[in-house]
């Protein structure tokens, strides 16, 4: 199908009326609702106008800010920030309230006992051992684990309480 003169004035026209990509194809006939937003593109045209609807843009009716509920160990934090927004091509300025929340220290468990690791390289793997890698792949003393695992998991014990986490604790982590 080629564009002719006369069907991108025809596709000029409807998208102006506000018709959707799907309904310009409909009515124009041979072309997908595809190639019609990609002729739009092309011919660089404005946004769709509205259905039935005037061209000049309407306000946002505001919506009360709703904070979302905190946990009560957490103090209320809150300032003021300017925000810049566009609105058609009106630069608009208002300030926003912000909810700051304080980093906590989790303090570590000491009486976890980290294996010693075998320091295996991926072809000394087998079966039986602990397939957990450590360090960063890209350097050279990247290694697995490599201590004995159960014949059910592919990880130590260790490593398999820090890979399989039931999903209640996971649910308080966050």
């Amino acid at each position: 199908m080629n564009w002719t003169d006369e069907r991108v004035e025809k596709l000029k026209k409807l998208w102006s009326e506000g018709l959707s990509a799907s309904q310009i194809a409909a009515q124009l006939g041979g072309v997908s609702r595809n190639a019609v937003i990609g002729k739009v593109h092309r011919l660089c045209l404005p946004g769709r106008a509205k259905a039935g609807g005037s061209t000049a843009t309407t306000a946002r009716a505001k919506r009360p800010a709703t904070s979302a509920p905190r946990a009560p160990n957490y103090a209320a934090r809150v300032t003021n920030r300017t925000v810049t927004r566009t609105t058609g091509a009106t630069v608009m300025k208002e300030e926003v309230e912000i909810d700051a929340i304080e980093d906590q220290y989790v303090a570590p468990v000491s009486n976890v006992v980290v294996p010693m690791s075998r320091r295996l390289a991926l072809t000394q793997l087998t079966d039986r051992t602990c397939k957990w890698p450590i360090g960063d792949p890209m350097k050279e003393e990247f290694h697995f684990c490599g201590n004995d695992s159960p014949d059910t998991s592919p990880y130590c014990t260790f490593h398999a309480k820090l890979a399989y986490q039931p999903s209640g604790e996971r649910r308080r982590a966050r």
